[in-house]
């Protein structure tokens, strides 16, 4: 079927209280992996390409790849932005046929990062493209402590704030996940996240959450979460796959009969957090 935006995907998942996955895209096989997975779970999906697949694959290839698996798939599929870092980025995603945009500006003072994101959200509107923004700052794996990790978590008061002047449809917030975490480790704010959402209304956004506990997921999305992003995770498994195919067959040649157990890796994966984040037959 066409691509769909996640507006009407959001909504339903906020209604009935689970979270669909926002899996990154790097390459033919992430696309495939995950889509295949969506199939198999009978579950609604997001895939979403970052700045770095963006420079990494092209912009016109991400969108003809998508386009062409979900031309294919029978449950719905949305193509998103994420993190998109300027103006300029989004208009060229939305043109280039993005079903969902994304503006992040949380490293912005809190006015910039309104008026920015309201200009984005007037366009792609005028367009029928939700748009999804970030406030508050979800920290990156490394040398950081639990307080700073606080410390840069959304605010209740100014989330509502800010979805009120931006007309935002979906807001990524810092309730305690890390962006790059190997590990799951992380632990979310569940307070905070019932408060942003008691006092904003849309579709909340959990970024960094492969360091998540499952039973963080759990709670999470109980209290709120209704968009979950995954990258990390597909990374380990689609590396562990190749690895494990070039040990067991250290003279092959073909790259397909290597890169092609990465992706059935990731596919498990992706179907496995789908089951966990309530999103399977929900398509």
């Amino acid at each position: 079927m066409p691509l769909v935006t996640t507006k009407e995907m959001l909504k339903k998942a906020q209604a009935e209280r689970y979270a669909v996955g926002a899996f990154n895209a790097n390459n033919l096989e992430y696309v495939q992996a995950i889509i295949e997975a969506a199939e198999e779970e009978k579950a609604p999906v997001i895939l979403q390409a970052s700045q770095g697949a963006i420079k990494y694959a092209g912009l016109k290839m991400v969108v003809a790849m998508v386009k062409a698996a979900a031309e294919d798939a029978t449950v719905p599929v949305a193509l998103h932005l994420d993190h998109g870092t300027d103006y300029k980025q989004n208009v060229k995603c939305l043109a280039a046929g993005f079903t969902s945009l994304m503006f992040d500006g949380s490293s912005l003072p809190f006015e910039e990062n309104v008026a920015i994101t309201k200009k984005i959200v007037e366009m792609a509107h005028a367009a029928g493209i939700p748009v999804e923004a970030e406030l508050g700052k979800v920290a990156t794996a490394g040398h950081v402590t639990e307080e700073e990790i606080k410390a840069l978590m959304t605010d209740p008061e100014e989330a509502k704030r800010f979805v009120e002047e931006t007309g935002v449809d979906s807001l990524a917030v810092a309730v305690g996940s890390v962006h790059k975490m190997t590990t799951q480790a992380a632990r979310l704010d569940v307070e905070r996240i019932e408060r942003i959402r008691e006092l904003t209304g849309v579709p909340l956004v959990l970024h960094g959450a492969s360091g998540v506990t499952d039973e963080g997921y759990r709670t999470g999305i109980a209290a709120g979460i209704c968009k979950i992003n995954i990258a990390t995770e597909l990374n380990k498994a689609f590396t562990r796959g190749i690895r494990e195919a070039l040990e067991k067959k250290p003279d092959e040649i073909d790259p397909r009969r290597i890169v092609g157990v990465g992706r059935d890796y990731m596919k498990e994966a992706v179907k496995a957090k789908m089951r966990l984040f309530g999103c399977s037959g929900k398509a």
